[in-house]
């Protein structure tokens, strides 16, 4: 296997060229999606949007740093190796990036599972992360695109219709699929909570890579020649502030986009669903781990300024020495803010500072 076999690692870092390796990864004959003439074709749009989502993503901070403070694990010594539960999540995460498949990734609250779409995005240098928050209302529709009728009959009894493209807003599922030669990274967050047919209604754009928009498919050039559109439909994307065009009213792919779809394990999925995934299980981070996630967020100053408080923080967090203790069941961002609350210049005095940890670190579970 190519030393670049591992084009995410899960370290915060970015690997060198990996732009260039994901522009002539080698595509599996059945994933194959799009035509290369489209690309050449689109080649200055499609360089100028990614222009655009690369300036978007240097704007979001707040994201940013959600994905350079990931951390799978600590740093390693030169004879140190990986736990295998943290080599399987690695293996996975870069096996679905080659076969261009969705990652479905369990876990408990706070183990990682949405952040992995923000260090998927900032290790591979994929620009801002799009994102569908999953309810019980949730549709494939919604997420697909967005058509305003009624806008669209209001300006025509003012007179002043547009271009029906400007009435189109494609969702966060709608713009992963958009045409390009790299993938964006799509985060589908607690699919669990959906409706039960909505997995499902997924497997045919998993499978095929592409989806019409009736509206501009019927004012195509190709199904309309008397009343049609001869240049191509410029609409509106998730990416704030960024157009796209589209010929003849189809949402073709062309590099898969990395999905990362998460479940808290609430239910199960449907076969057909499950096959055309790549499971994962964030594990739970140990106190090497916790550690270099502390670090990551707060850095190495701080870290050893209060080493004290917070290596004890940390044996608290992850109940050692108490024996007979359920699963620790509290979720990473919890350590996090006791850290910061007892460590900033103004911290509770002393006598306050067990109430305050006891009310930071209380368990997830009901009965807590």
């Amino acid at each position: 296997m190519s030393e670049n076999w591992q084009l995410f690692q899960g370290n915060g870092k970015r690997q060198e060229g990996v732009i260039e390796i994901l522009k002539n990864l080698e595509t599996p004959p059945w994933r194959k999606f799009g035509k290369p003439e489209y690309l050449e074709k689109n080649a200055s749009q499609i360089r100028e949007r990614w222009q655009k989502i690369r300036k978007l993503a240097e704007n979001r901070e707040r994201e940013q740093r959600r994905g350079e403070n990931f951390r799978l694990y600590p740093q390693l010594s030169e004879n140190e190796e990986l736990p295998s539960e943290i080599k399987d999540v690695i293996n996975a995460v870069n096996a679905a990036i080659y076969l261009r498949r969705p990652l479905l990734v369990t876990g408990n609250p706070g183990s990682g599972k949405s952040s992995l779409a923000y260090a998927l995005a900032h290790e591979l240098n994929l620009g801002t992360v799009l994102s569908w928050a999953i309810t019980a209302r949730s549709t494939i529709q919604e997420a697909l695109y967005s058509y305003d009728a009624i806008g669209r009959l209001q300006d025509a009894q003012q007179g002043e219709e547009k271009n029906i493209g400007e009435y189109i807003t494609l969702g966060a599922l709608g713009t992963a699929f958009l045409a390009s030669d790299l993938p964006r990274v799509l985060l589908i967050d607690e699919i669990d909570k959906s409706d039960i047919n909505l997995p499902n209604d997924l497997l045919n754009l998993l499978e095929e890579g592409q989806f019409p928009i009736p509206e501009l498919v019927r004012r195509s050039p190709k199904n309309n020649s008397e009343n049609s559109q001869t240049t191509p439909f410029t609409i509106q994307t998730q990416d704030e502030g960024i157009d796209a065009l589209i010929e003849d009213g189809w949402i073709r792919c062309h590099a898969f986009p990395i999905i990362v779809m998460t479940s808290n394990g609430e239910r199960d999925f449907p076969p057909a669903f499950k096959r055309r995934c790549l499971r994962i299980t964030m594990p739970e981070p140990k106190k090497e781990g916790l550690e270099a996630i502390v670090k990551a967020h707060f850095g190495e100053t701080k870290f050893k300024e209060h080493s004290s408080t917070i290596n004890q923080l940390i044996s608290e967090f992850l109940d050692e020495g108490q024996l007979g203790k359920p699963q620790r069941n509290r979720a990473t961002d919890q350590l996090l803010n006791t850290i910061y609350v007892l460590t900033c210049s103004v911290s509770p005095k002393a006598k306050d500072e067990e109430s305050v940890k006891k009310l930071l670190l209380k368990r997830l579970s009901a009965n807590d």
